[in-house]
């Protein structure tokens, strides 16, 4: 675990099988989803946020079937990276054994709340997220 990053609980549903009985592909975005939703709770708290961010792009690296477990699996996430416009999560999703399942990468994209137009990564989400800064999520590159 990265001296950083935070550990996120997320319980399988026993719907989120498919009928190979191992939780299917497309449920792996939900539950980085939850677990980048819970994340910032977690770093923001309550507190007002005078920013946004569109999602820009994913990469999911599936390690190894992910059977469904009534214990939770966890979800480790940090950020990878902070640029001028954008930042990026980083993910390791493992079992409730704690075998490695898949890792993310999930790039976001900084907007003004008016117009929709990326802007550049405002100063106190930048502090924020220099917080939570760990190295790159160890994805096999595809070229």
């Amino acid at each position: 675990m990265s001296e950083n990053s935070s550990m996120i609980e997320i319980q399988l549903r026993w719907g989120d099988m498919d009928p190979l009985n191992h939780i299917n592909n497309v449920q792996f975005a939900r539950i980085f989803e939850e677990a980048r939703v819970r994340a910032m709770h977690q770093w923001f708290g309550n507190r007002e946020r005078g920013f946004a961010f569109f999602i820009a792009r994913q990469e999911i690296e599936f390690v190894r079937p992910l059977l469904y477990s009534d214990r939770p699996a966890t979800v480790e996430i940090w950020i990878s990276r902070i640029g001028g416009k954008s930042f990026d999560y980083a993910y390791r999703l493992r079992s409730a054994e704690g075998e490695l399942s898949a890792l993310a990468e999930t790039t976001c994209t900084t907007v003004d709340f008016a117009t929709g137009r990326p802007v550049a990564v405002p100063d106190e989400l930048a502090g924020f997220l220099r917080e939570h800064t760990g190295d790159e999520v160890e994805l096999r590159r595809r070229r």
